[in-house]
């Protein structure tokens, strides 16, 4: 069996990043399966929750935008996909002989399972595009909520991405109290929104 990890929220200018580890059971409908970007949201909802049912194990794991300005994003990144590894260990199911993890990207978080990188993992190996799935639904649902705290922002819209709007918003209110203060944010030529 195979521990896929992948995370969500690396490039935005607001929020946590998040990620998730996932083993899938022989007997997962794969099909349903697809690099999360390349999912609508309808989709990638309905395929979260046949992997939350389905899957022999899953984590989630997050660190926090002052996280991410203190030790960096890539460092964040990683603590993240330690973080989700841990909370599926801790979830109960005994963990396979033999486990490998695949994580996408070039770097792999310290996780006490032999694990290699690979880039675009995401698009290729079942057990990634799951955890892709996991972590972008879970990050997509922490920015609407945060979209509740801080409305001025549009976080349910945006998710914290360098979108004009954002852009436009922190120009007119400010940063946030979950700003990533390390990134640079590009001044906007345009009028604030009213």
């Amino acid at each position: 069996m195979l521990c896929g990890i992948d995370e969500a929220g690396r490039g935005p200018l607001a929020g946590p990043v998040s990620a998730a580890a996932v083993i899938l059971p022989e007997n997962f409908p794969r099909e349903i399966l697809r690099d999360s970007k390349k999912l609508t949201p309808r989709r990638r909802e309905e395929a979260m929750k046949v992997i939350y049912q389905g899957a022999f194990a899953w984590g989630i794991g997050w660190a926090s935008a002052f996280e991410i300005d203190r030790i960096n994003i890539l460092k964040a990144s990683l603590l993240a996909m330690s973080r989700a590894f841990e909370a599926m260990a801790a979830g109960g199911a005994a963990l396979p002989q033999g486990l490998t993890a695949v994580v996408d990207g070039l770097h792999v978080p310290d996780i006490p399972l032999p694990c290699r990188a690979l880039v675009k993992a995401d698009a290729q190996i079942p057990e990634v595009m799951a955890a892709s799935i996991l972590a972008k639904t879970a990050r997509d649902r922490m920015m609407e909520r945060y979209s509740w705290l801080y409305p001025d922002y549009g976080y349910e819209r945006h998710k914290g991405y360098p979108t004009g709007e954002h852009l436009k918003r922190i120009a007119l209110h400010g940063p946030s109290p979950i700003q990533r203060r390390s990134f640079r944010v590009k001044p906007v030529n345009e009028p604030p929104l009213p």
